[in-house]
């Protein structure tokens, strides 16, 4: 027969406490790599919307490099090979500023940027062009028109995709474990390797990620239902 399940012993000793930062400290890379890749995506999906040729190329390059590697090869880029590249002090100065977690977060944005990037994109498309022009034509200039005019309506459309990528992110999160971030994922191999007890602590945090997972895709639907009250 098998043995029974015991989850008292999550409860012994230091592991509550590990559990516990390791859950903020994946909020905190989730956050942080949740800002930087909305701020940047935004951003990026701006620029592909000018008639600058270079822009645009730069923009796509950009995207394909980000969608078609690996986000565990971005991640182990920017920690193994990006800090090689910096003078000794900028090196220096990272090693005493939480080096995992900032080159993580970094490495993590810079990647999911591209998915927002490409969802902004689609929800600007949808919108007529029409709408620019005459923004312009108000007087507007073209990062008014866009900031103004065409965002806010491809937000809207684009919500539900920039829901799925915000699972995806909070998802991805976990492969910073990989170079020493103490999130959930860390704390719980940490705990499973001490306590021999692998399908307690590893069901707890398949219980906590898919409570958070849901958590923001209710949010979202709130946020999708909300716009399209306002919009009737």
């Amino acid at each position: 027969m098998g043995s029974k399940l015991d989850f008292s012993v999550l409860s012994r000793g230091e592991y509550p406490q590990w559990i516990w930062h390791g859950v903020l400290t994946m909020f905190e890379l989730t956050l942080a790599a949740w800002l930087f890749a909305v701020v940047l995506g935004t951003v990026l999906a701006v620029v592909r919307m000018a008639d600058s040729r270079v822009a645009k190329a730069f923009v796509a390059s950009y995207v394909e490099y980000h969608q078609n590697v690996p986000m565990l090869v971005q991640i182990f880029l920017w920690y193994f090979g990006m800090p090689a590249l910096l003078p000794r002090a900028a090196q220096q100065w990272l090693n005493a500023h939480n080096s995992e977690f900032l080159l993580a977060f970094i490495a993590i944005g810079l990647c999911m940027a591209a998915y927002v990037s490409e969802g902004l994109r689609g929800g600007i498309r949808s919108i007529p062009k029409s709408q620019l022009e005459a923004a312009r034509a108000m007087g507007l200039s073209y990062l008014q028109a866009s900031r103004l005019v065409v965002l806010p309506q491809a937000l809207r459309i684009a919500l539900p995709t920039l829901v799925s990528h915000s699972v995806l992110l909070f998802k991805n999160t976990s492969l910073a474990m990989t170079i020493g971030v103490a999130e959930l994922t860390y704390a719980t191999r940490e705990i499973e390797s001490q306590s021999f007890k692998t399908v307690e602590i590893y069901l707890l945090s398949t219980v906590i990620y898919l409570g958070v997972s849901v958590l923001i895709m209710a949010a979202g639907a709130g946020l999708e239902n909300r716009y399209r009250i306002r919009t009737r």
